[in-house]
């Protein structure tokens, strides 16, 4: 049985996205959890199994998947779709990069400019966000989608922070449309009714 713990809206809410765009939503139930929130609202849920008491998190059958990427890939690897490019095609490597990229650094680039938080070591480690955009204009500039004309679960992914902090939306065209295509698909428009509900 696959369960996904969900906190409406939220990380998590991406997870539910891309269940909805895999059309497996009859095969993993959701259950609702509160988490602490950055306002100080929420609390942490004691019927949440995370470590971290955070979302999302997948249990398969009381295995916890929890990391956004790791969610993505586990179920994209459970559930073939056309969303990644299968092991052996030329594009998986592309589509890997990305969707490790995204939590390795283009999270935490995003996260560091949204506090107002620089050091020569971050930006050292992790670049900053002026590389972060230039990343994605260049792969955008190839095609309308990162993996070039198909729509992935790493488009998925990687523009999501940009629907939440609008305010780091670059003033780039490339990007600024790419972000309103990616909101506009049926399933992350279902989603955010589902978590306005």
């Amino acid at each position: 049985m696959l369960t996904l713990y969900h906190a409406a809206p939220s990380r998590s809410s991406r997870i539910i996205t891309l269940i909805d765009e895999m059309g497996i939503s009859d095969k993993i139930s959701v259950k609702h959890v509160t988490i602490p929130r950055r306002d100080g609202s929420g609390q942490r849920d004691p019927s949440n199994p995370h470590p971290e008491g955070k979302v999302p998190l997948l249990d398969h059958d009381g295995t916890l998947i929890f990391e956004t990427g790791a969610i993505m890939l586990y179920l994209l690897e459970l559930f073939p779709s056309t969303l990644a490019p299968k092991a052996g095609d030329p594009d998986r490597g592309t589509f890997l990069t990305w969707m490790y990229w995204y939590g390795s650094v283009m999270e935490p680039v995003l996260i560091h400019k949204a506090l107002d938080i620089t050091h020569p070591g971050l930006a050292s480690t992790f670049r900053d966000h002026d590389a972060v955009i230039s990343r994605i204009h260049a792969a955008l500039e190839k095609g309308p989608w990162l993996l070039g004309d198909t729509y992935s679960a790493a488009d998925l992914l990687v523009h999501s922070p940009y629907e939440w902090l609008a305010e780091l939306l670059p003033d780039d065209p490339l990007i600024k449309d790419w972000v309103a295509r990616c909101a506009a698909r049926p399933a992350s428009l279902r989603t955010k009714a589902l978590d306005a509900a």
